[in-house]
């Protein structure tokens, strides 16, 4: 029989540390799914998986399935208009990624690498956005848009590692049933998470 202090104990420990570092974001992960089949909600929903990740970080609360489903109501309520433009964005950038795979002109490959770079940009704002929303959830969007501006493009090492987030979390979890979906956003906005507030106090260590 393991004792408090004995290494299986530790060992124990050790294990649902690490565990918990995917079940958790995984959790997450569900709730913005199930959030983000309205379309236009996944921005919100996005900071709202950001808001329970960083209750996790600062407070402990385990919670985050949940917390993503109480965050969303007053994150929909700032960021609908802003949901609404970002998601015309991605929507153009798709259409017109689709049809430049299709075209023949010689124009074609260098239109479609600059849509590639437009939405890789997108990509990691929209990432460090939730991130500040999450952090400061009573804060204007004006602020939120400050902050994730500074977080994903003040610092190309940032950007970079935010950017390579998003497609490694995305690849990396293909060997899971549903893991890009479950993982894909919450991987980078722990990320950025931890770059926006590296240090998160009053968590319960046990």
């Amino acid at each position: 029989m393991a004792t408090p202090l004995s290494p299986g104990r530790f060992a124990d420990r050790g294990l649902l540390r690490r565990l918990e570092f995917v079940a958790y974001p995984a959790a997450a992960g569900a709730a913005f799914a199930v959030l983000a089949l309205g379309v236009v909600t996944w921005l919100p929903a996005l900071a709202a998986l950001a808001r329970a990740l960083q209750r996790w970080r600062t407070d402990g609360d385990s919670r985050v399935f949940s917390g993503v489903l109480r965050a969303f109501p007053h994150y929909w309520r700032s960021l609908w208009r802003h949901a609404l433009l970002s998601t015309g964005v991605v929507a153009l950038l798709a259409v017109n990624s689709v049809y430049l795979l299709g075209s023949s002109s010689p124009y074609a490959f260098v239109l479609l690498a600059a849509q590639v770079g437009i939405a890789a940009a997108v990509v990691v704002h929209h990432t460090a956005f939730a991130a500040c929303a999450g952090i400061a959830p009573e804060a204007s969007v004006g602020s939120w848009t400050r902050g994730a501006l500074a977080l994903s493009f003040g610092s190309p090492a940032r950007g970079t590692a935010l950017l390579g987030a998003v497609v490694s979390a995305v690849l990396l979890s293909l060997v899971v049933p549903l893991g890009p979906l479950l993982l894909g956003p919450s991987v980078p906005v722990l990320l950025a998470l931890s770059f926006a507030d590296p240090s998160p106090t009053g968590r319960n260590p046990a």
